[in-house]
């Protein structure tokens, strides 16, 4: 034991606490779950004789994922239990890892849009990815805590990562100019030039959002380029964070709000200009929708 891990059990905890909070909040989202499992793995370890302890942060990563995984499984059997969100702000820093070949380097605006895909996935996969891919937790440990063999966890963490993560096709010339048009159209929002907005829609240009993205209780459907991009500039004040995505394989953006469910923005281009925009964000739609966050910046 080094001299920095000695003291109390309370002050060993403290001085890993941040790293429970990074690895909690990757796996259930910005609620108040993500503190309530920091808590009751707090508590298992005041029950626990930690000087029988061999691995303290091994013993507190698997508490805590096991804990994380019993919540994401009540997740899926009870539905009015919250998904988890995605907190715009910071997020909880952890180093990247895992070996180059078997996964992508996570910028913090791509993590955010992995962190909201990942809650489409099964508990064992977003477990599996979380640990290995963005804590370099090796997979006999992963598998340890999921029950399973090394293998099936290394095949767990490899389905989540190709589902999540997908450049297939975004270096073909017609991807590039599509992903260029969103792009700036994306920028022009973010910047409340209205102008530029302009400058990208096509002058028929046709927007329609689902019930659960239109501002009121039912679906809105708009015609012309100054009612869409007022309607753009409305549906980008609610957005915290946006990225990038591809929308089987149209490109598109996943946008999150603090206090809204996710959504996504497919957009259909032609030429240079965006001819259509659907906004889609019930949880249903979303679940089935082939989507895959776009790594390759053009």
């Amino acid at each position: 034991m080094s001299d920095s891990d000695s003291g109390f059990p309370v002050e060993r905890f403290e001085q890993r606490r941040a790293r429970l909070n990074a690895l909690a909040f990757r796996l259930l989202g910005a609620s108040s779950e993500t503190e309530d499992a920091v808590q009751e793995t707090w508590m298992r370890l005041h029950r626990t004789d930690i000087d029988g302890i061999r691995n303290l942060d091994g013993w507190l990563t698997t508490t805590l994922s096991r804990i994380c995984l019993d919540r994401l499984r009540a997740r899926r059997t009870n539905p009015e239990r919250p998904l988890g969100d995605v907190v715009p702000g910071p997020l909880p820093s952890t180093a990247t890892a895992g070996e180059p070949e078997e996964h992508a380097v996570l910028t913090d605006e791509l993590e955010r849009a992995v962190l909201v895909l990942l809650r489409r996935l099964p508990p064992a996969e977003q477990i599996a990815f979380v640990l290995h891919d963005m804590f370099a937790v090796p997979f006999y440990e992963v598998a340890d805590i999921l029950q399973r063999s090394p293998n099936a966890a290394r095949l767990l963490a490899s389905r989540a990562r190709h589902r999540v993560i997908d450049a297939s096709d975004e270096l073909r010339p017609d991807a590039l100019r599509e992903r260029r048009v969103v792009r700036a159209f994306l920028a022009a929002v973010r910047a409340g030039d209205i102008a530029a907005v302009l400058a990208v829609l096509a002058a028929d240009v046709t927007v329609s959002a689902d019930r659960t993205a239109a501002p009121g209780p039912v679906p809105v459907t708009a015609r012309g380029a100054p009612i869409v991009a007022r309607l753009a500039a409305g549906f980008a004040a609610r957005a915290d964070f946006s990225a990038m995505v591809l929308v089987d394989g149209r490109p598109g953006a996943l946008v999150a709000g603090r206090d809204e469910p996710p959504a996504v923005m497919a957009f259909t281009v032609e030429g240079e200009r965006i001819v259509r925009i659907d906004v889609l964000a019930d949880p249903e739609t979303l679940a089935r929708l082939p989507l895959s966050i776009s790594g390759f910046s053009a």
